[in-house]
């Protein structure tokens, strides 16, 4: 008897919903976003804008270069939202398959080759890394853009930059100038010039030896107002933690001090509150920007690393299923040195939706 093979699920929220779809190398790639309130005016140009800063073939990523216009299939009558559900689409121009003629049998090291060919039965397309790609991030950030009103009606800000790569760490995104100071700040998406020389001395350091590095974003959110979030599982940070490990190649997500808070004590960790009791605001040198799930009004800071990209054109060793050994690949392609760079839209589109989706349901965003 056949084993039956449960359909996979690609979707995030719970007013606002998103649904991706596609593949890398497939016609197309998108998704369905539903919970959209009727009456948001789309902005095309911002979108395309959004997509600029995010698609690939900048001098520190991919070669692979594409369009990303972003068709808008449902959901939208005259530039403005219906409340139906709005189906994104984004066509695929720019795919080279045969930098994949050795899969299936030599799954790449680092990649999700492997897995998902058990998870499909090996029905699954695997070129680019399928839907598994960072190509996919492509309809969440034209997703974020098109509910970007919300998040401007609530006069919140959303700012993220490439805060570490390798052993080179920028400035607190607080303590650095606006986007972009130089060519070089908007090419590696660092707001720290000193940093960001450094930073792409290394990425090309790395580049020429055929190999790829790790890196790190920071991300901002001002002007929440106090409440955004549920308790627990959907609260503010346990529901950006879950969409930003949900970017391809996030290995960790910290709020706050992070992981310092190990070696702080509780008088030094505690932010007290000051204000009055109609304009509560937290003190201190940097306040929480959640409690107990909820915003708390102070700024919210959270870095999301990310590791070195799995593609690289230095000789690795993998199993090739055909001949049952370990043997030599070596992956070609166009494929990026380090990711933090290409990852700054996404993270701000992920932090966009998230926000977006609790204010809903909290009842703050009001038509």
């Amino acid at each position: 008897m056949q084993e039956l093979l449960i359909p996979m699920q690609m979707s995030l929220g719970e007013v606002l919903r998103l649904t991706l779809f596609g593949t890398s190398h497939g016609p197309r790639v998108g998704a369905f976003l539903e919970g959209v309130p009727a009456g948001l005016k789309i902005d095309s140009e911002a979108i395309q804008k959004a997509m600029d800063n995010r698609k690939p073939g900048g001098k520190y990523a991919s070669k692979r270069k594409e369009a990303d216009i972003v068709e808008l299939l449902s959901g939208v009558n005259n530039f403005t939202t219906t409340g139906e559900t709005i189906e994104i689409s984004i066509k695929n121009s720019d795919v080279r398959s045969k930098d994949y003629s050795f899969l299936p049998n030599q799954p790449r090291p680092g990649h999700q080759d492997m897995v998902m060919m058990k998870k499909s039965d090996g029905k699954a397309d695997l070129r680019g890394g399928g839907t598994s790609s960072a190509r996919l991030t492509a309809p969440i950030v034209a997703a974020a853009a098109i509910i970007s009103p919300i998040i401007k009606k609530l006069n919140i800000k959303v700012n993220a930059h490439v805060s570490s790569i390798g052993n080179v760490k920028a400035k607190p995104i607080v303590s650095c100038p606006e986007k972009w100071q130089s060519q070089e700040c908007q090419e590696i998406r660092c707001q720290d010039y000193d940093s960001a020389i450094a930073m792409i001395k290394l990425v090309e350091s790395h580049r020429k030896s055929l190999d790829s590095i790790g890196s790190e974003v920071e991300l901002q959110i001002s002007g929440m107002p106090i409440g955004i979030g549920e308790p627990w599982f959907d609260g503010i940070e346990p529901y950006l933690a879950r969409a930003m490990m949900s970017i391809p190649a996030a290995r960790g997500v910290e709020f706050g001090n992070g992981f310092s808070v190990v070696e702080m004590k509780g008088s030094e960790h505690n932010s007290p509150w000051g204000g009055d009791k109609n304009n509560p605001v937290m003190l201190g040198e940097k306040p929480d920007g959640a409690l107990a799930g909820l915003s708390t009004g102070s700024d919210l800071f959270c870095k999301v690393a990310f590791k070195p990209p799995s593609s690289i054109p230095k000789e690795q060793v993998t199993l090739n299923l055909a001949t049952n050994k370990q043997e030599p690949l070596t992956v070609k392609g166009r494929h990026d040195p380090v990711l933090a760079p290409r990852a700054v839209a996404v993270v701000e589109a992920m932090a966009k939706f998230v926000i977006g989706d609790l204010a809903l349901r909290g009842g703050f965003y009001l038509e």
